[in-house]
């Protein structure tokens, strides 16, 4: 498989696959295709269906396979932002946040990951469920506004606020921490907690969270009655 990512802020990434190689999406997720690109709908099976659904997800994927010939199909981004591709290995996945994942080659693999500490989930704005890629292959995520990575050594964290988390190596971890004083809480515009990231590992960070952009034009919208 080969790519080309084109476009800002809406990037849509572009793949040529030669014959019988195959491709995954979430339902919905091609934007356009050549003729001899051939559709399969699966699930994968109830356990995983179930894991898609709490992560927000689809409960099914769509598998691309380039029949008779070289083929090609492309995945547009939902959101103003980038499209990151990550290379994902055995011993070496990704967790990244709900909606993040556009598409991927067949041999990643799609799972649930639960957040072991309740109040990462319930506080940290990354949510209590994320997902997990694994699984050998190139894979490409929607990031929310510009893309920034990190690599943390062992020990090492960054503090982070709300929803800009977007992806994370799986030998990391998460940790959620309220502001420190009631005046930084309550007047500091930072909100009440803070997600703390700790290495060793590789972290995506976007510079531009949906639930940012809705604060951002919130005030721009006219309320009801008016």
């Amino acid at each position: 498989m080969q790519y080309r990512i084109d476009g800002t802020p809406l990037p849509v990434v572009s793949c040529t696959l030669a014959a019988g190689e195959t491709m995954i999406t979430e339902s919905g997720g091609m934007a356009w295709m050549s003729p001899n690109m051939r559709m399969e709908t699966t699930g994968g099976g109830m356990g995983r269906m179930l894991g898609r659904m709490f992560s927000g997800e689809s409960l099914f994927l769509n598998r691309y396979t380039a029949v008779g010939g070289e083929g090609m199909i492309a995945f547009a981004s939902s959101f103003p932002g980038s499209i990151m591709p990550v290379e994902i290995a055995p011993g070496s996945g990704l967790i990244c946040q709900k909606k993040a994942f556009l598409a991927s080659e067949a041999g990643v693999e799609l799972s649930v990951f639960f957040q072991k500490k309740l109040a990462s989930g319930l506080f940290g704005g990354e949510g209590f469920i994320m997902q997990r890629l694994s699984g050998r292959g190139t894979a490409f995520l929607e990031i929310d506004g510009h893309a920034m990575e990190y690599q943390l050594a062992a020990g090492q964290s960054l503090v982070v606020d709300t929803g800009y988390l977007a992806a994370m190596s799986d030998s990391c971890s998460i940790e959620v921490v309220t502001v420190p004083g009631v005046k930084n809480m309550l007047f500091g515009g930072e909100g009440i907690f803070n997600t703390v990231v700790t290495g060793p590992g590789r972290i995506v960070l976007q510079s531009m969270p949906v639930s940012a952009m809705a604060g951002a034009l919130r005030p721009f919208f006219p309320t009801s009655g008016s």
